[in-house]
């Protein structure tokens, strides 16, 4: 969301804009408003020990009741799938007011996959008034679920406009060269992994880390893994028992994003069960395993740049090794044309609010 404030308080002689923020989740918020130098006018701060998405839900509704009362917004812009997105959009329904849904009609049509995530964004659908949809696809989507297609603009992911923002001054940064170092560990190269969904706690995230390790015992020294390891504690046990002892695997705590930017601009290879990062790695052409069964972002797999691998061991180490193997195959992948976003979706959002005439993104032709 953060090129969408700066857009738009770009236009002070057009509108006033006020950033809430719910503080879901503290520690990986603070790092980003810091980055994109944005200071919230209101903060819910609802994190709490060990809370649960109705929880998030609860507070979220509650606080932003008496918030929404004192600023008596034209519009409250949401953005993807998250408990905060579902449940501020539906506070400033109660309320009478337009919600604008960012990153809108993403769907895997799987209730569980991802968990809370798909009711979360279809939640935040219902009740939107206008919907920034990132390419045709996620259109398509929402115009077969009886939204208006007057009410849909595609936009392009403001992800892609945040990630080029970022990735223009990693080049300037004097400790960049030391952050690479960190990263490799003197190896040739990098491979970066993820992994946090609800959906993959258990028996699916010991088959990622059991992979991750054959993947580590396969190409040894000359290859090193870096692992920011979600806070969530079902995480973390699973990851440290087994992956924390293995030489060429850093277990690191979450990654601020200009360091993730920097991680991905490093890396051969991402292994992930994230949304996000669908996005952001071809951007920088680096190819994708998504660790998932099914993806809300099958742009992603339909233009080349990302493949479906789930959680089984052997069906990961199959397709990493390949990619890793195989100069012709892995250029395949990290040639092939991003789909999600042109960096200028801020600006059509903006537009759109505003009323001025908006050209839709048109992603580029598959590869």
């Amino acid at each position: 969301m953060a090129p969408v404030v700066h857009a738009l308080r770009g236009r002070p002689e057009s509108c006033r804009v006020l950033v809430c923020v719910t503080a879901q989740h503290r520690d990986m918020l603070d790092q980003v408003l810091s980055l994109f130098d944005i200071v919230p006018d209101f903060d819910l701060d609802v994190m709490r020990p060990d809370q649960t998405p109705a929880g998030v839900a609860a507070a979220v509704l509650e606080g932003l009741g008496s918030v929404l009362g004192s600023a008596q917004p034209d519009w409250v812009l949401v953005q993807g799938d998250t408990t905060t997105a579902a449940a501020a959009a539906l506070a400033a329904f109660y309320d009478g007011i337009r919600v604008g849904h960012v990153e809108a009609g993403l769907r895997t049509r799987n209730r569980r996959q991802p968990f809370p995530e798909e009711i979360n964004r279809r939640i935040a659908g219902v009740v939107a008034d206008r919907h920034f949809a990132p390419t045709p696809r996620a259109q398509a989507n929402l115009v077969a679920e009886q939204v208006d297609p007057e009410a849909v603009l595609v936009t392009g992911n403001t992800v892609i406009d945040a990630l080029q923002w970022v990735s223009s001054r990693i080049g300037d940064d004097p400790t960049e060269e030391d952050r690479f170092a960190f990263y490799t560990g003197g190896a040739g190269r990098l491979v970066l992994v993820t992994t946090h969904r609800r959906e993959n706690f258990g028996k699916p995230l010991e088959g990622i880390c059991q992979a991750v390790s054959e993947l580590a015992g396969r190409f040894g020294p000359s290859l090193r893994f870096l692992l920011p390891v979600h806070p969530n504690p079902r995480v973390q046990r699973v990851v440290r028992e087994h992956l924390g002892s293995l030489p060429t695997v850093s277990l690191v705590p979450p990654l601020d994003y200009f360091s993730l930017v920097s991680a991905l601009r490093h890396a051969a290879l991402v292994l992930t069960d994230s949304g996000g990062l669908q996005e952001e790695a071809p951007a920088l052409g680096v190819p994708v395993l998504v660790l998932r069964e099914v993806t809300e972002r099958p742009e992603a797999v339909e233009w080349g740049v990302a493949r479906l691998v789930g959680t089984d061991p052997e069906r990961i180490v199959s397709q990493a090794a390949r990619l890793l193997e195989d100069p012709i195959e892995h250029a395949s992948m990290a040639q092939a044309a991003n789909p999600f976003g042109d960096g200028q979706a801020a600006g059509r959002i903006v537009a759109s609010l505003l009323g001025e005439p908006v050209t839709p993104f048109v992603p580029p032709s598959r590869t």
